[in-house]
């Protein structure tokens, strides 16, 4: 019965692409369209028409001497940065675990998709007030601390690019809604290699951002402790909570391979 509902609740069209892509990886060399419709059991002029979409959107190529057809470059950028994230989330996730144990705060990791920032994963403070977000779930990258620091490692032609008739929205007093301001603070942020989100997002938070970096040396996912303003500033001024993100970044550079500390 489970099994029938799920077939159900699929979208046609979309698990016939799927049976195209799976086929395609699964054979390895590139495939004529006859042995593309044997395979996913579809009619020739069917596999034709979703091939062609698939093309438009570089998710596959079409050898032009033979005519076959092979996985694009798009579908080998996808798995690498799944399989990246997923190599970024076990090994940082037992730093997380300790950065909560010794603070207490909502830890955070996060990774830049285009003007957004994507939480990855996530270790929750054990406080009755704290701040969290779901793993998966996006936010503005232009006024959250982990944003910022990821939004930091762009040129300002990038930037210019990256928010090129994007309007800033300002949900706090606090939100830097301007291009130009924001490129002064990356410079900021750039040069002490840590940021804030002063309320920027949401009144009476607060979120402690620091750099995690690969073997190339590449800024490629942020850490961040977020919760209420009145805690976070406190433990900034012992520059206990500073220094203890910047150090559990740090240590997951260095397992990734960066050595330049």
């Amino acid at each position: 019965m489970e099994e029938k509902e799920k077939k159900s609740n699929n979208v046609q069209a979309v698990d016939r692409t799927l049976a195209i892509l799976e086929v395609l990886a699964k054979e390895g060399v590139p495939m004529a369209l006859s042995d593309i419709s044997t395979k996913v059991n579809l009619n020739i002029s069917t596999v034709h028409r979703l091939l062609n979409t698939l093309i438009s959107r570089d998710f596959v190529q079409q050898d032009e001497q033979t005519s076959k057809y092979f996985l694009g470059l798009k579908m080998f950028a996808i798995g690498n940065t799944a399989l990246y994230s997923l190599d970024i989330r076990s090994i940082a996730k037992p730093y997380l675990k300790n950065l909560v144990d010794k603070c207490n705060e909502t830890a955070n990791l996060s990774i830049l998709d285009g003007n957004q920032v994507v939480y990855i994963d996530q270790v929750e403070s054990s406080s009755m007030i704290k701040m969290f977000a779901k793993v998966g779930s996006r936010g503005p990258a232009h006024c959250t601390g982990a944003g910022k620091m990821l939004l930091s490692a762009l040129s300002e032609k990038e930037l210019d690019i990256l928010y090129s008739g994007v309007k800033m929205q300002k949900f706090t007093p606090g939100t830097i809604a301007s291009l130009t301001e924001m490129k002064k603070e990356l410079l900021l942020i750039k040069k002490q290699e840590y940021s804030i989100d002063d309320e920027e997002l949401e009144e009476g938070v607060q979120c402690l951002a620091c750099p995690i970096k690969n073997h190339e040396g590449k800024l490629i996912a942020a850490l961040s402790v977020s919760g209420p303003k009145t805690r976070i500033i406190h433990a900034r001024e012992k520059h206990a909570l500073l220094a203890l993100v910047q150090s559990t970044a740090k240590a997951i550079s260095l397992d990734l391979g960066y050595r330049s500390f």
